[in-house]
């Protein structure tokens, strides 16, 4: 038995027009305020404190923060390559996170942080891991990834250079920096242009009253 296929002469899409998707830039940063309230419900001492203090302070990604350990700190330097990329990153231990090491019970890991078991985190499963304790803490559609770009407007927000923002991150171009920092850096290119508006509004008030003086005189 033959069995005949039906084919139409017209491409029934023509005239059908794509819809454009914005981007709305991928994970969202997390802002102070949550990084707060995080830290309010994790205490000092708890696995999910240092988690996030790790994260936030080194800016890695999963799949360097599971593999971070002491043998990582020299005084008061981290020193890692990220896995990625293999670029190496040698950063400042900075208070927080030096707070958050202090805190943890010492132990005879690998691993600055482990499972309920003792035993290293894979990638995905500190991912699902912490995605529970930022659930715990309230804070909700925000990621471990989050707080890689909060490290960067940090960073940003306190006038580093794209070139710093990218040794501190590991990243391998200042293009992948400038992804993570356009907001921050926007914020603080208005707010020195105000700063010049306000500067300008002084002088040019000195001046005209310099010139009224001149007048009287």
């Amino acid at each position: 038995m033959r069995s005949e296929i039906c084919l139409v002469d017209v491409d029934p899409t023509t005239d059908v027009k794509l819809v454009a998707v914005k981007d709305k830039g991928g994970f969202k940063t997390w802002p102070m305020a949550s990084i707060e309230q995080y830290r309010t419900h994790h205490s000092l001492g708890t696995r999910a404190r240092l988690a996030m203090e790790l994260l936030y302070g080194t800016m890695a990604s999963r799949s360097d923060v599971v593999r971070l350990g002491r043998q990582h700190v020299h005084a008061d330097l981290l020193s890692f390559r990220r896995q990625k990329t293999e670029n190496p990153v040698d950063i400042p231990v900075l208070p927080e996170l030096r707070a958050a090491l202090d805190a943890m019970p010492r132990a005879e890991h690998l691993t600055f942080l482990v499972t309920e078991f003792g035993k290293p985190f894979t990638a995905a499963g500190f991912g699902n891991w912490f995605r529970e304790q930022c659930d715990l803490a309230g804070v909700r559609k925000l990621s471990a990834h989050g707080l890689r770009k909060a490290g960067a407007t940090r960073l940003a927000e306190h006038g580093c250079t794209d070139h710093e923002i990218m040794a501190w991150g590991g990243w391998s171009s200042i293009k992948e920096v400038q992804r993570y920092t356009k907001a921050a850096n926007r914020k603080r290119l208005a707010l020195q242009a105000a700063r010049k508006l306000k500067d300008g509004t002084e002088v040019a008030n000195l001046e005209t009253r310099l010139a009224n003086q001149g007048e009287k005189s």
